[in-house]
């Protein structure tokens, strides 16, 4: 038994080095619960010297660990949604910190499905104990289908009517409503709303539409923008509505990222915020308390999101799991008031 790559190691050999029996060995490698955590690190530290062919045997998580998790994105307009997006690393850190605190790993994948096809392969191709999906994109009816097949997943996202699958996320009706009402409260009447098309997005749009019913004021179609998910997005669609005239005083954002773009866009064309226009984000990311002026927004609680998130994985009872999670409305600089 030699460490030159020809290794020709077998469950004998790692038995007699460990001083166990053949079937502790082999349920060692497998991660089985009948060995302890003690053991199969012996063991598996035994294979990796003596170059056993152990990879096909892997578990499917770190031995000791109590699951494994996988994280997706699904495509949105055709593309991965960005990693890199300060949301969605501030929800993978959450997930992660659940994850730690019960034991577990996860793993993002490479994944990033499009099609019911792609969605049955997500989750049937992992030993993890689970998939998580950030986010629904277009893939709602996909979603119920997949649930039909018995997979283990959950989402975060907007609940939508007739579901079937377990999905966590936030209130965004609330939201987008009470975000449109302190701004008509202070006195805003032209207020503009910058969005996506994906649910959770539409959702905040219909809380401003019966925000705007409930203040007195008219619905303007031209105050509706539909951008990507990212800064550079939003703030050409504000650019471009201030080249046509079309007057606003107040913006309603359906992300931080993208109620940073406005405020870029408003800057660079000389305005200021919020004497010119007051401006609300979603999501109170990191950046949105750190920006000039500081951000009003409305808050997520990421970190129970997460929490709720991994034990819609683990817990066998995960189906009673709540999926609106509360808002706040958080009052910075950026509303004036």
């Amino acid at each position: 038994m030699s460490g030159n790559g020809n290794s020709k190691t077998t469950l004998e050999d790692l038995a007699r080095l460990a001083g166990v029996s053949v079937s502790t060995v082999s349920r060692a490698l497998n991660d089985l619960p009948l060995i302890s955590t003690r053991t199969k690190q012996r063991i598996w530290a035994l294979a990796r010297e003596h170059d056993y062919p152990f990879r096909q045997s892997m578990p499917q998580a770190p031995i000791g660990a109590a699951g494994s998790i996988v994280i997706v994105t699904p495509n949105m307009r055709g593309r991965p949604l960005p990693l890199s997006h300060p949301f969605f690393l501030e929800l993978l850190a959450s997930i992660g910190e659940a994850a730690r605190e019960r034991g577990c790993d996860f793993t993002v994948s490479h994944v990033a499905p499009a099609t019911l096809e792609d969605l049955v392969t997500t989750t049937t191709t992992s030993r993890a104990d689970g998939v998580i999906f950030l986010g629904q994109s277009m893939l709602h009816e996909e979603l119920n289908q997949l649930a039909e097949t018995g997979a283990r997943f959950v989402v975060w996202g907007a609940h939508i009517p007739g579901q079937k699958y377990r999905s966590i996320g936030s209130d965004n009706l609330l939201g987008g409503r009470r975000s449109t009402l302190h701004l008509a409260r202070l006195g805003r009447r032209r207020i503009l709303f910058i969005g996506g098309s994906d649910p959770e997005a539409q959702q905040r749009r219909r809380g401003y539409r019966e925000a705007l019913d409930e203040s007195g004021l008219d619905y303007d179609g031209r105050l509706v923008c539909e951008v990507e998910f990212e800064l550079e997005s939003a703030e050409a669609a504000v650019a471009r509505l201030l080249r046509r005239g079309i007057a606003f005083d107040g913006i309603v954002a359906a992300s931080d990222i993208i109620a940073l773009g406005a405020i870029r866009a408003l800057r660079r064309a000389g305005l200021r915020v919020p004497e010119d226009a007051s401006v609300v984000g979603y999501d109170d990311m990191l950046l949105s308390r750190l920006s000039t002026p500081a951000l009003s927004t409305i808050r997520q609680d990421n970190q129970r999101a997460g929490q709720l998130l991994v034990s819609g994985i683990l817990d066998a009872s995960g189906d009673d799991v709540p999926s609106l999670l509360p808002t706040e409305l958080i009052i910075r600089e950026s509303c004036g008031g």
